[in-house]
């Protein structure tokens, strides 16, 4: 049996030379956001404790269909998605794991096959990460697990200084994360994957397809306002961490989708005109009477976007598995580099 190494690692300045700290990074982007002529926030500061708990409250509301997509391809294509690593030793690299529930279905398959492979979620979350750790533990004693509690690229090149040695990396970027990034940006997360990754080694994509307009618009708006309070706590962590004053009730939540762009986009959008201090920034921001601070993109793709996307950023496509509706896709890709790129 293999022995068991359950832990995780919270990647700090000692990892990585001359970056400031989580609350340093967050400051400056709020800063920043708030100061543009159009407000926004990052998304990525949506998953703080409560935001991680109230997203998984959203995966599992009916009119939220992303999740539920995945999970039957994944139950229907885990012996396929096995069958590509029968032999080798694997890293299976998971970006924004949440709970896990999708890749446990994996997990256990390759567990039951015998695969020799170790689980490393990474994620800015470390409230998430304690939760997934210690719920693997429970459940799967005899696998080997070793998260990492930072940005995405910090960890994957910290991982590859460490415990690469030889094996093939399969990164999992799912529940369509992929889509909040706009196409450019899109494009240069994934060739900066490309750049830390070596040449054969998997990712495997999450894309949640363009579809019927009002389905979408009833995830991102729905009955019981999860959604709603997912935006909103994005004001209450400045609030917590930054000693920012937001009035939470002078906010409303709105969602739409942009038919040119092809995303669906959220806002809190001020009630009336009113000033917000934030004291770890040392300074106030005047919000109009209903102007929108936009907060999140999630970009609908065609299958020839995948394809584009692909072979713009250095990857070739290996196969690609739909759920029964046709709503999502999970398309797996392996990586490319040329010759001289491998000397």
């Amino acid at each position: 049996m293999i022995a068991k190494t359950t832990a995780y690692r919270v990647l700090d300045h000692r990892d990585l030379e001359g970056s400031l700290d989580a609350k340093q990074i967050f400051a400056l982007d709020v800063l920043q956001g708030l100061s543009e002529p159009q407000k926004r926030l990052s998304s990525r500061y949506f998953y703080d404790e409560e935001g991680s708990r109230l997203f998984q409250e959203i995966t599992s509301l009916p009119e939220y269909y992303l999740t539920a997509c995945e999970y039957e391809i994944f139950k229907t294509n885990r012996s396929k998605i096995a069958d590509l690593i029968e032999g080798k030793r694997v890293n299976l690299i998971e970006l924004g794991p949440g709970d896990g529930h999708k890749s446990l279905l994996l997990i256990e398959h390759l567990l039951e096959r015998g695969i020799n492979f170790e689980y490393v979620p990474i994620d800015i979350s470390e409230p998430a990460m304690r939760d997934l750790t210690e719920d693997l533990s429970r459940k799967l004693p005899e696998l080997k697990v070793h998260g990492i509690v930072s940005e995405y690229f910090d960890g994957l090149k910290w991982l590859n200084r460490i415990k690469n040695s030889g094996k093939t990396n399969v990164v999992l970027f799912m529940g369509s994360n992929i889509g909040n990034m706009n196409r450019a940006r899109s494009r240069t997360f994934l060739r900066s994957l490309w750049n830390v990754l070596n040449h054969h080694d998997y990712v495997l994509i999450g894309f949640d397809l363009k579809k019927d307009i009002d389905l979408m618009l009833r995830a991102y708006n729905d009955s019981k306002g999860v959604t709603r309070e997912f935006n909103l706590n994005l004001l209450r962590r400045i609030n917590r961490e930054l000693g920012g004053n937001f009035d939470i009730s002078k906010f409303v939540h709105f969602a739409h989708y942009d038919v040119f762009s092809g995303a669906m986009e959220s806002y809190l959008v001020s009630k009336e005109q009113q000033s917000v201090f934030i004291s770890e920034i040392g300074q106030s921001f005047l919000f109009k009477a209903w102007e929108p601070l936009h907060t999140e993109y999630s970009y609908k793709y065609l299958e020839f976007d995948i394809e584009d996307l692909a072979a713009s950023t250095g990857f070739t496509i290996e196969t690609q598995f739909y759920d029964s509706s046709h709503f999502f896709a999970d398309s797996i890709w392996r990586v490319q580099k040329p010759s001289k790129a491998l000397s």
